[in-house]
């Protein structure tokens, strides 16, 4: 006769990231892809699931799998399952603690700015890719504050039956153009 397998808990609504190791563990395009993937769902799935749903190498995700379970962004769950180890996300929210943002997060820029490209790439050529973009007068803090209001605004909209998107908000002082035109 089996053991029942006890429920987990409920996922947490939010987790705030104010380790620098768990802001390295975000600094690769394909542990973003993990917790997206267990983002979508408060199913857990096993390292075997998730390769096979990101189309990668089970052997070559697990190192990320690991990294990302090491920096307590993912967790692991009890299951009847045998030798899989089914994994979920820590929290159905991550947010970056504003110490760490300032302190140097190149890595975790340069990931999102490949994220970006990356999306370019998959979906520019079929006119799904849109963006916004404005030059504004206003102090820095005031738009990161204008910034931080739209994650609840988009948490309140959203819909389980709607397909997955990415909306990146990125901010940086106005970069004019340095090759003035000759004529």
């Amino acid at each position: 006769m089996s053991t029942p397998v006890p429920e987990p808990d409920p996922i947490p609504e939010v987790l705030t990231i104010d380790q620098p190791e768990q802001l390295k563990a975000l600094g690769h395009p394909l542990r973003l892809r993990v917790l997206e993937t267990l983002g979508e769902t408060e199913a857990a799935m096993s390292n075997r699931e998730l390769a096979q749903k990101l189309g990668v190498d089970p052997g070559h995700l697990h190192f990320h799998v690991r990294m990302l379970l090491k920096a307590g962004l993912i967790q692991q769950v009890a299951s009847a399952k045998g030798r899989e180890k089914p994994y979920r996300s820590a929290a159905k929210t991550l947010k970056v603690a504003p110490e760490l943002v300032s302190a140097g997060a190149s890595e975790l820029q340069a990931t999102v700015v490949e994220d970006v490209r990356h999306g370019w790439d998959a979906y520019a050529e079929q006119g799904q890719f849109r963006f916004v973009r404005i030059n504004v007068r206003i102090s820095q803090d005031k738009a990161l504050e204008v910034l931080s209001q739209l994650v609840p605004t988009f948490e309140e909209l959203e819909d389980e039956n709607e397909e997955m998107l990415t909306i990146t908000a990125i901010m940086h002082p106005h970069t004019p153009d340095e090759s003035p035109e000759k004529g």
